[in-house]
């Protein structure tokens, strides 16, 4: 009863006939002939429909693999940003000046020293975003931010203000005595 072929089994269950059985047996026969007499690879559905599903298995599985490492470079770019902020921002000064800026349309003011203020009218320094809070860092710092995340540097002035090309006034004196 184990060596009996699945065919042979189903005859004794009830589930098939011998005609049946004789006609497939017939067809596999005929097959193989004409696969050996023409060397034509006869077509097997099932495998096909199997190997169409495996390569679009293996389409998904990319694709979704891209998709993973490109969140990974965004989280691993969004922690390189974040360390740059942290090493290198300078202390606030509570107590100090307040500084308005704009960030998306809307006026922010962070406090800082005299001194900073003027560092960053001036373009050495630059404020960046730093997840809830903004930061003061050095203008090489917030050029390498801004190589990954642009959106992230808010204040940087790299233009440098010249006033005598300006000015129209330029060629007079004005007076010691001058009283307004």
């Amino acid at each position: 009863m184990k060596n009996l072929s699945l065919q042979d089994q189903l005859l004794k269950a009830g589930l098939s006939n011998d005609t049946k059985a004789k006609q497939i047996r017939t067809e596999k026969r005929k097959q193989a002939k004409k696969q050996h007499k023409n060397k034509v690879e006869v077509i097997d559905e099932a495998k096909q429909l199997a190997q169409e599903t495996k390569a679009k298995q293996i389409e998904k599985d990319r694709a979704l693999n891209v998709q993973r490492n490109k969140e990974a470079e965004k989280k691993q770019i969004a922690n390189q940003i974040i360390q740059l902020i942290n090493l290198n921002k300078l202390p606030k000064d509570g107590d100090g000046v307040a500084y308005n800026f704009t960030d998306q349309n809307k006026v922010k003011i962070i406090y800082i020293s005299e001194q900073i203020r003027n560092k960053i009218i001036a373009g050495r320094l630059a404020i960046v975003k730093a997840k809830a809070s903004y930061e003061v860092v050095a203008v090489e710092v917030a050029e390498k931010i801004k190589q990954r995340n642009e959106q992230l540097v808010v204040v940087l002035f790299t233009e440098k203000i010249d006033q005598s090309e300006d000015d129209e006034y330029q060629g007079y004196e004005i007076p010691d005595d001058l009283m307004w």
